[in-house]
């Protein structure tokens, strides 16, 4: 598969079925905690990276193959910034025809103040866009958006969107220590909700290596300081680890291929994810992949992740 993979399990939607329609690594924005790495070069023009119709037709394929209950959400989630694609509104459309399960589109939101880009989402079930920060200097250090798209831009487009769209709007929070985390910053990020109004914020933490080796994740007082002034605002979300499991795959190799280049991964969790292997075969098939240049290991914390070999992650 090319476009499609998974199901993966997703602390927020459970199983879900990932839709990538953009090359690694695509993106507007070069955040600083980002799990594919460096944005090498930023892009900023939409356009139909790849067919849609062959996009669509390995989505009908994978949704033909699996049973009911394998799958929680289908999921638009790019190898960088899904609303560059420019026919995703399409997609979106046509994968609810194909399919009574709901859609959800992960995005950076710097491009809902395109009143195009909010027409095209406006028919998915749920969008997740993020907002690290509550003032345009945060969101500089933090999401280092391409010159264009400013803070006042993203929430111009945020706004704009929750006026008219009908659907579940998700903001996604990335909580840094010593960043984001703190009083006066976590005071800035309530002003900002209070205005939009989203359903719901889910507080995330850099588990996966972030593409700066400094970024460090919230600690415990971080999070108990943003619940508490978030929470006053809107409702919170700090989803659990699932430890749910790849379900109906043929070859293990694409597989781990397709996970790791979106979502990088410890072998621990690889091994539980892919339970229907053995270890030993999981290792060998890790060891066939990094031997072609596929895979590379990334080194954040102490801690060794898979990923791609084309994601750029600077040692300091």
């Amino acid at each position: 598969m090319n476009y499609v993979f998974g199901p993966v399990p997703s602390r927020r939607l459970g199983q879900s079925l990932g839709i990538d329609t953009i090359p690694l690594k695509t993106c507007n924005w070069n955040c600083v905690y980002c799990q594919l790495g460096r944005s090498v070069p930023l892009t900023s023009e939409r356009r139909e990276y790849f067919p849609r119709a062959d996009i669509l037709a390995e989505v009908e394929q994978v949704l033909a193959a699996h049973q009911t209950g394998e799958i929680d959400w289908v999921t638009f989630v790019g190898s960088g910034e899904p609303t560059l694609y420019s026919g995703l509104g399409w997609l979106i459309r046509q994968v609810k025809v194909l399919t009574s399960l709901p859609v959800a589109v992960i995005t950076n939101g710097s491009l809902l103040y395109l009143p195009e880009v909010r027409d095209e989402l406006s028919a998915a079930d749920a969008v997740m866009p993020t907002l690290d920060a509550g003032n345009a200097w945060l969101y500089r250090q933090i999401n280092r958006a391409g010159p264009r798209f400013t803070f006042d831009r993203l929430v111009e487009g945020l706004c704009l969107f929750r006026q008219t769209y009908p659907g579940k709007l998700w903001i996604e929070l990335m909580l840094i220590h010593g960043m984001n985390d703190t009083e006066e910053s976590l005071q800035e990020l309530a002003l900002i909700l209070n205005h939009i109004q989203p359903d719901q914020v889910h507080i995330t933490l850099p588990v996966r290596p972030p593409a700066e080796a400094w970024v460090r994740p919230s600690d415990e007082t971080g999070l108990q300081r943003a619940e508490e002034i978030l929470g006053k605002i809107v409702p919170l979300s700090i989803p659990a680890a699932s430890e749910a499991q790849v379900v109906r795959v043929v070859d293990l190799t694409e597989t781990i291929l397709s996970v790791v280049t979106r979502h990088p991964m410890r072998e621990e969790e690889l091994l539980i994810l892919l339970v229907r292997w053995s270890a030993e075969e999981v290792r060998a098939a890790l060891e066939d992949l990094q031997s072609r240049h596929k895979i590379q290991t990334v080194e954040r914390d102490g801690r060794s992740f898979w990923s791609a070999a084309a994601a750029h992650y600077p040692t300091k």
